[in-house]
């Protein structure tokens, strides 16, 4: 049978079927319908320094397609996060990546130094993205913010750095690079799309905070795109997130370069999927003759117009 374990960087899964930060919440709500210990990874909801209110309601609404949400990182903050969850994530039988957001680099790195005191822990995720709060989002739209915030962490503490970051920017490339050359073990694309959902008849935006972040399969044309572009940009890991609700969706982002996904929108309406993808994919690679999952990662090949093109450009330039 293939082997599903995956390594990015410093960070070692059983296999990369991860569960995303926001959609799965402290992971205890979901104990009726998933098996944890089968995942890859479990990426409980992003955790700031200080307990946040989060943005007043409403706080999601559903789009073609489609979910828009608005939440604000709503949550209890990095003590209560310490007290009432790590312990009993620990013992779910599966890698805990914790996610965490601050509103400067000095959030982020005694952040990272509390929680490097728990050994059990798999990573730290690094919310630089979250498009419904602000300030956070900026850190992901400037290479150098974004390289000093994970070059900072990455020497505070001994935990693999995945970089969550934006896809609403010019260039993710730029972006990636930066992270990359900061020392990311492994990049999280993408985060949410900004977006607005309007009630014209009341002429006032849905959410109560007026744009809010667009996830699910409407997304996943595009986050597609930026994983590709990713993957022929840096050698960094990637970790495809946007869409995902089948088997051949996961398989689109590895093919694309990614070496993981996570689960994010699906677990809302389908909350057994991951543990039937790890299922799934087994079968899929076996079905493929892979011997593992790296033997599909980054397969994708130029179209005929694109070679076309590399051709005459090499010509040109000859």
């Amino acid at each position: 049978m293939p082997r599903l374990d995956v390594t990015l960087g410093r960070l070692r899964l059983k296999n990369p079927i991860l569960v995303a930060s926001g959609t799965f919440g402290y992971a205890r709500e979901m104990q009726a319908y998933v098996d944890f210990a089968r995942l890859g990874g479990i990426i409980p909801k992003t955790v700031t320094p200080l307990p946040r209110p989060g943005n007043p309601p409403p706080r999601t609404v559903e789009t073609s397609s489609g979910l828009l949400n608005s939440i604000g990182l709503d949550n209890d903050g990095l003590d209560a996060f310490i007290a009432k969850h790590v312990e009993a994530l620990l013992g779910l039988g599966t890698s805990i990546i914790a996610n965490i957001a601050g509103k400067n680099t000095a959030e982020f790195v005694q952040m990272a130094q509390k929680l490097n005191e728990f050994p059990g822990l798999a990573a730290l995720e690094l919310n630089i993205s979250c498009p419904n709060v602000s300030g956070g989002v900026d850190y992901g739209t400037n290479p150098k913010m974004t390289a000093e915030v994970v070059s900072a962490v990455r020497a505070a503490c001994d935990l693999p750095i995945i970089a969550k970051l934006t896809p609403n920017v010019t260039s993710v490339v730029e972006i990636a690079r930066a992270a990359s050359d900061a020392g990311a073990d492994a990049l999280s694309l993408v985060n949410t799309f900004q977006g607005l959902a309007v009630n014209w008849r009341k002429r006032k935006p849905v959410l109560g905070n007026g744009i809010g972040g667009l996830s699910g399969p409407a997304i996943k044309p595009l986050a597609l795109r930026i994983v590709w572009q990713v993957a022929q940009a840096v050698k960094t890991p990637i970790i495809g997130v946007g869409g995902i609700q089948s088997i051949d969706d996961v398989m689109e982002f590895l093919v694309c370069g990614a070496s993981a996904v996570q689960i994010g929108t699906a677990n809302f309406y389908n909350p057994g999927l991951a543990n039937a993808l790890v299922d799934e994919l087994d079968a899929m690679l076996a079905q493929e003759g892979c011997d593992s999952v790296s033997d599909i990662v980054g397969t994708l090949q130029p179209s005929t117009v694109a070679l076309m093109q590399q051709a005459a450009c090499s010509q040109n330039t000859a």
